[in-house]
């Protein structure tokens, strides 16, 4: 018990301490995990906004320039300049521009003094009527303020192109600046978080203005059954990233708005943004839970001799407690066996008496203590004589005297092979009566101890529900109506009430002895007077019908049709032998067999006992042995036999 305890709350160390240990490294990998993911996203809005910042730099270049011209060619204008003067300056504005900023500045032009002038030096057709187009239209809504236009796709070139446009001081002129977005696009394909995902940038109308994959540039993303929910959770995302699953992958993504309602996208794939992080994590799990493992192997092996001992000493209990169940039993069937009106009686009531404790809420050891006072409440029958016990008719007064004694005979008799004071008394108080008028000592009420008080329900249920050498057993409803009048005289009434549930619940009434069933007995020899000699033995056996077949194929024939209880197999035969048939019976029904042999050498004795033959006869057959043999084995199958 000792060395129980010691493992026990070895075993309840190490759980405490790991679930300890697991709870301080959750919390700290936990918090690690938290702060550095934030720390991750703040470096990917921090580079989301570095970019952003590069992209409208870049635009606002383009601003300037159109800014300073316009200021130029509005005092030109003021000062009479004419068409020739103000080409000739857009001209060289135009060239100076693609040198020191950049070439996808095309060209400044406009409409100036009632004058189309074009820096680049385009010649426009007849029918070009400038004061229709885009660029003068939304230079004029501008109303002074310089317009930064809608990005659109090139009819000609395919390319995505911005307008800058900015009307002038006079109210009709306006200057326009077009930008090529290579360089736009150029930023955006740097746009990866260090190969952990890719950029793109989107206006406010779906439109992908530059994209990571330069296929992509131009497409509506509005438009895409995928691309769709991204792009509406970018117009109405607040802060600068948010996560969501993009083709069935987790993301981050960062956005920022930027020039004229533009949208700076970065999507990150999360295993890829985590990964060094989540790595490092399962590092520290892997190296805890090594160390930790480290320390319980010391620890088990310190332990592992006691619990090894403790398994022994388990087992040897648990190899005592089915020897003892099992000589309790066999005791049981002794006693059992004196009254052949009765047989099964003390296992019926063990069993009614197991129901009944287990539904009064007892524990499972107390359960187990009424079931064995169940099977030995009779115990003290042993003493009682055989002619007595099984007399048809009415008892003497001498001879009830020698019924009555049976308790106290059964409680002195367990003192002696029981530990349990409570299986003594449930032998000893079995017959006593709730209402004080039972033997041997008139106990009444709670004064008789519980176990007793059960037993004597489930004692009195089953001697109505069997065959007593003065009677049959009685109809179910009969028997109920006996237990409901005995509830508080003769029975406890709360036992009585759980005994009259059950009842209740059997229906069909299978809660009874049932003793009137035949046992049926093959009998396999090629001899047919041993077949004869087998018949005439058992015709002395009460239920029990003999089947005599003389080769295999019979034998397997009366098996495939018919029930058989026990089998008798003689060991040599023309066709086989029987420990070769019994292994095939064996295989294909769950059948006792007995081997009849003459042979009395040891190696047929010792190959028996290795098949698990359940027993032999040695030829001649004795009757007597014969008959207690078959009867052993049916009644260890079957204890109503």
């Amino acid at each position: 018990m000792k060395k129980s305890k010691v493992t026990k709350q070895f075993l309840i160390t190490i759980i405490i301490v790991f679930i300890l240990q697991a709870t301080m490294l959750a919390y700290i990998f936990t918090t690690f995990y938290k702060n550095s993911a934030t720390e991750i996203r703040d470096l990917g809005v921090s580079n989301m906004r570095s970019q952003a910042a590069m992209v409208e730099g870049y635009l606002d270049n383009g601003g300037n320039v159109l800014w300073f011209a316009a200021d130029s060619v509005d005092y030109m204008i003021k000062n009479g300049a004419g068409k020739e003067e103000l080409l000739d300056y857009l001209l060289g504005e135009t060239a100076q521009m693609q040198q020191l900023f950049d070439k996808n500045f095309t060209g400044i032009y406009g409409y100036l003094n009632g004058d189309y002038v074009d820096g680049a030096g385009w010649t426009p057709p007849d029918d070009f009527k400038p004061k229709e187009r885009n660029w003068y239209l939304e230079g004029m809504e501008g109303k002074g303020e310089m317009v930064l236009s809608d990005p659109y796709v090139d009819a000609q070139t395919g390319e995505i192109i911005i307008s800058y446009t900015q009307m002038l001081s006079d109210g009709e002129s306006v200057l326009a600046l077009d930008i090529i977005l290579n360089e736009v696009q150029k930023i955006t394909e740097e746009m990866t978080m260090g190969g952990m995902g890719y950029g793109f940038i989107v206006d406010d109308e779906g439109l992908v203005v530059a994209h990571y994959d330069i296929n992509e540039v131009g497409k509506n993303y509005l438009e895409d059954p995928v691309w769709n929910r991204v792009t509406e959770a970018v117009y109405q995302d607040q802060g600068n990233e948010f996560e969501m699953y993009i083709n069935g992958e987790a993301s981050t993504v960062f956005s920022d708005r930027i020039a004229k309602n533009w949208y700076v996208v970065i999507v990150a794939d999360n295993s890829l943004l985590y990964h060094n992080l989540r790595l490092q994590i399962l590092t520290g799990v892997l190296l805890s839970l090594a160390i930790y493992a480290i320390i319980v192997v010391f620890c088990v092996i310190s332990v592992k001799r006691i619990a090894k001992a403790e398994q022994g000493e388990q087992e040897s209990m648990e190899r005592l407690k089915r020897m003892s169940m099992n000589v309790i039993q066999s005791l049981a069937s002794t006693i059992d066996a004196k009254d052949r009106y009765t047989s099964g009686h003390s296992q019926r009531v063990a069993d009614y008496a197991l129901e009944i404790a287990r539904r009064m809420g007892k524990s499972e050891e107390e359960q187990q203590i009424v079931y064995a006072a169940g099977l030995l409440h009779d115990v003290g029958k042993i003493r009682v004589p055989g002619d007595v016990i099984n007399k048809p008719g009415k008892l003497t007064d001498e001879e009830f005297d020698q019924i009555r004694i049976h308790p106290v005979s059964g409680y002195h008799i367990l003192h002696d092979i029981h530990d349990d004071a409570r299986i003594g008394y449930g032998s000893k108080y079995h017959h006593e009566r709730y209402d004080g008028k039972g033997y041997p000592n008139g106990l009444e009420g709670d004064d008789i101890p519980e176990i007793a008080r059960i037993i004597a329900v489930a004692d009195a249920y089953d001697a109505m529900a069997s065959d007593r050498s003065y009677r049959k057993l009685l109809p179910q409803d009969v028997v109920r109506e006996e237990i409901l009048k005995g509830r508080g005289s003769q029975f406890d009434p709360k036992i009585a009430d759980i005994m009259l549930q059950i009842m209740d619940e059997d229906s069909d009434y299978g809660l009874r002895q049932k003793a009137d069933k035949v046992r049926n007995v093959l009998v396999i020899d090629d001899d047919e007077m041993t077949v004869m000699v087998v018949k005439h033995i058992l015709s002395k056996m009460e239920r029990v019908n003999v089947i005599g077949t003389h080769t295999k194929q019979e034998a397997m024939d009366v098996l495939a049709e018919k029930y058989i209880d026990l089998v008798l197999l003689d060991l040599k035969m023309p066709d086989t032998d029987g420990f070769t048939l019994s292994e095939e019976i064996r295989a294909e029904h769950d059948i006792p067999v007995i081997l009849m042999t003459g042979d009395r050498s040891i190696e047929t004795i010792k190959k028996i006992r290795e098949l698990g033959i359940d027993d032999y006869l040695t030829k001649p057959l004795n009757g007597a042995i014969t008959r207690e043999t078959v009867h052993s084995i049916l009644h260890r199958s079957n204890p109503e036999l």
